[in-house]
């Protein structure tokens, strides 16, 4: 009989990539990756994952590659931790007849425009928004709706290219970043110059039609919109939670939705919540552990059951609370040491400590999730408040040095 394999769509070194691959052997499968650049993946190499170069970019390409392997293989499913290459999974899956989400619907959801002009359509609360494609649209949107905007590039995830322009100066220096040639875009340039919606931030997490949880996020200092802190579930009350229900719901019927996992970003603002992104894939890192950890409900499992035909089981198996920060550098410079994993592990209810960089590291922050350095996880089967002091005494023993770069010789 065949050996049953996984086919793994590109993936990441932080987040849920590494999770996919741990759950698929968990499950009796043999897990492949399949890459336009496998190197970049360290523990793919280190732990003698087996992975294949091809472009994913290139349908046809992933097409042959995944027939080749049928001829050794028994292919269980086809799936991605990666927002890019959703859409070419579906439609991978709708190829080779196997379990797998929408193309169409998930290719909307990936146009921020597309997305926001379907829940414009359907009643969905969401901040005030334009599309421009060059400077002089970027200025008259922005005039439109009133600084300070958001300038997000309309394709794309993990806040690259996202930045809060408060006044002219910022607006036009960031214009000039996005359409310079700085910002890389895998299609032509279009950016969603959107209204900043003040307000606390939550982040729903959802298997099929099933709302599993909220998450209460905080991001780090703007004008960049990277992910500091995160603790689940979310304090709210029962009706907040039904109201952002609701607009999650109307959401996945608005877009299509409603297969497979997806993570839906609000705030809840003066005006109640607004739908900031919706997101046709699980949350990244710290969310999936958080889940797990809180409510013995293991997303990606559930998620690789579904895509090889298994049923999924969404029961919770407790009632916790979780927290997680995410540790990223506050300046540029070289890392001349990075430490306090053992200690912070020791400390009673921290589930995870993992660091991303070594020593020697050159940091060059890009106010984006690329600029994260590592992360911590803690549980307990008390209060939240006692769950985010645990987080706390661990978060303030990892210790790190950076060394600015030299000045530029003039």
């Amino acid at each position: 009989m065949a050996r049953r394999a996984l086919i793994l769509l590109e993936s990441d070194t932080t987040g849920a990539g590494p999770l996919y691959v741990q759950a698929a052997k968990r499950l009796g499968f043999h897990p492949i990756t399949l890459s336009t650049d496998p190197a970049q993946y360290d523990y793919l190499a280190a732990e003698g994952n087996e992975a294949i170069r091809v472009d994913t970019d290139d349908l046809d390409a992933l097409i042959h590659e995944c027939s080749r392997l049928r001829a050794t293989y028994d292919i269980a499913g086809i799936t991605s931790a990666r927002e890019p290459v959703y859409a070419t999974v579906g439609k991978l899956c709708r190829y080779f007849e196997l379990p797998g989400p929408n193309p169409v619907s998930i290719e909307r959801c990936c146009d921020k425009f597309a997305q926001r002009e379907l829940l414009a359509e359907a009643g969905v609360p969401t901040p005030a928004y334009r599309v421009a494609t060059d400077a002089t649209d970027v200025e008259s949107s922005a005039a439109g709706i009133g600084l300070p905007v958001i300038l997000k590039p309309v394709t794309g995830s993990g806040s690259r290219g996202v930045r809060l322009c408060r006044n002219v100066d910022e607006l036009a220096e960031h214009t000039a970043y996005l359409l310079g040639g700085k910002h890389i875009w895998r299609s032509p340039p279009r950016i969603l110059v959107e209204e900043f919606a003040l307000g606390s931030h939550y982040i729903v997490q959802i298997m099929g039609n099933e709302i599993i949880g909220i998450t209460a996020a905080d991001f780090g200092p703007p004008p960049h919109f990277v992910f500091h802190e995160a603790t689940f579930p979310a304090r709210l009350t029962d009706g907040d939670h039904k109201r952002i229900a609701d607009i999650s719901l109307s959401c996945l019927r608005a877009l299509g939705l409603g297969w497979g996992p997806t993570n839906i970003e609000l705030r809840w603002t003066k005006r109640g919540p607004v739908v900031i992104e919706v997101n046709p894939r699980l949350a990244g890192t710290p969310d999936p552990q958080m889940v797990q950890l809180a409510y013995g409900i293991d997303l990606v499992t559930e998620h690789i059951k579904l895509v090889t035909g298994d049923e999924w089981n969404l029961r919770r198996r407790h009632s916790h609370s979780a927290a997680g920060r995410i540790l990223v550098p506050d300046r540029d410079g070289t890392l001349d040491w990075i430490g306090g994993v053992s200690r912070a592990l020791a400390v009673p209810g921290v589930a995870e400590v993992k660091l991303y960089v070594e020593s020697k590291t050159p940091i060059v922050r890009k106010g984006d999730v690329r600029d994260n350095v590592g992360h911590v996880i803690a549980a307990s089967s008390s209060s939240l408040a006692e769950t985010e002091a645990i987080l706390q005494r661990a978060v303030e023993l990892i210790e790190w040095s950076i060394t600015p770069f030299p000045a530029p010789s003039q």
